[in-house]
């Protein structure tokens, strides 16, 4: 009996031990897990606001892009609209006191244009009128004569 008693004596010792070492499992859990969660969504938080920051800088950086390009268009367009001008005012000046030319491109563009109706002033001041080309016009037939 005495060696039932021993051994009966080992195992609640070592179901103490096991029981034991249950207890002190379950007591760092119920301490550590909320250090753990807490500390766990701190380095969440960091990462959002590494995110964050991140997007802005990438949102910043594409504006200021977006600002050169408009800058660059805007440089483009005035160099084209300083071409244009020194274009315009070349021609202005070669068509200064050069009446011959003007009237030879207004005779020209007359020629062109075949349907332009051209009103000659006359010596008293009167508009001819257009009468005689009214007569050239085809006839519509008068209606219910179809």
């Amino acid at each position: 009996m005495n060696r039932n008693y021993n051994q009966s004596k080992e195992v609640v010792s070592a179901l103490i031990k096991i029981g034991g070492t249950l207890i002190v499992i379950i007591l760092i859990w119920m301490f550590g897990y909320p250090v753990y969660r807490v500390w766990q969504q701190s380095l969440e938080g960091e990462a959002e606001l590494k995110r964050a920051e991140q997007n802005r800088k990438i949102a910043v950086q594409e504006a200021e892009a977006k600002k050169e390009a408009a800058k660059s268009l805007a440089d483009a367009e005035v160099i084209r609209a300083q071409g244009v001008a020194k274009a315009n005012e070349i021609i202005g000046n070669s068509l200064k006191n050069n009446e011959e030319y003007l009237r030879y491109l207004w005779i020209d563009n007359l020629e062109k244009n075949q349907n332009a109706v051209i009103y000659v002033p006359t010596e008293a001041g009167l508009p001819i009128l257009e009468a005689g080309r009214l007569g050239k016009l085809p006839k519509s037939a008068p209606k219910g004569e179809e």
